[in-house]
């Protein structure tokens, strides 16, 4: 039997956790009512508990706000005390660390060429302040100007993308995803299948062997079968 309190309960819970988790990504009501295809109102009903979302447009709005649907079976806040840096804000900070890094390497890569600033600033035409507000991270490195300093420099564009911040991270698990993809569904199968992952930790292993080693192991057990 359907108790109307708990059922007020869980709409008022459920809200709570669609604004904290719009909060947190640094979504708008606008942004999210749009993907759901209702209006603004419908949206602000469902955080403030008075409405509730149907299963398609929970599992449309964590796809959206890049969080597990189980998210909203609980009872845990994305924020801390309600209060969290949003998604926008964290990526603000993200990109003035970044802009350092990547002047650091700038400097560093020159530094190995055994090159002055002043020689740098000669050879590419740049402007000598620009090179020095670049290397220090106060002034950021337009990418044509960056893939000419690159160049310069004998670097490879791909030695300045992120690989341990959170974008980087991103990117590895997007190149991840591809690659299964990319796997014949029976070998997808195969490796999602719990029972099975035994034998992939055995692959992995005898993949870090060496050839000669390997091919002594393979030809010790030819020798047995026979």
């Amino acid at each position: 039997m359907i108790n109307p309190k708990a059922i007020i309960l869980r709409k008022k819970k459920l809200g709570v956790l669609i604004l904290d988790a719009r909060l947190a990504s640094g979504r708008s009501v606008a942004e999210c009512a749009k993907v759901l295809g209702v209006p603004q109102t419908t949206l602000q009903a469902y955080e403030q508990g008075d409405e509730s979302p149907s299963l398609p447009e929970l599992e449309t709005l964590a796809y959206f706000f890049d969080i597990p649907v189980s998210h909203f079976y609980g009872s845990t806040a994305l924020s801390a005390n309600g209060i969290q840096e949003t998604k926008k804000e964290k990526l603000h900070r993200v990109i003035d660390i970044r802009q350092r890094i990547v002047g650091t390497l700038l400097r560093k890569a020159r530094e190995e060429k055994s090159m002055t600033v002043e020689v740098l600033s000669k050879r590419t035409g740049l402007p000598l302040e620009d090179l020095k507000a670049y290397e220090s991270g106060e002034k950021s490195v337009p990418i044509p100007v960056l893939e000419v300093l690159a160049g310069t420099l004998g670097r490879a564009m791909v030695e300045f993308q992120d690989t341990h911040g959170p974008v980087g991270a991103w990117l590895r698990e997007q190149r991840t995803l591809q690659q299964v993809a990319a796997m014949p569904e029976d070998l997808q199968n195969f490796v999602f299948k719990p029972i099975n992952r035994p034998y992939l930790e055995i692959a992995k292993r005898l993949s870090e062997i060496e050839v000669d080693r390997l091919r002594a192991v393979a030809e010790g057990l030819l020798e047995i079968t026979l």
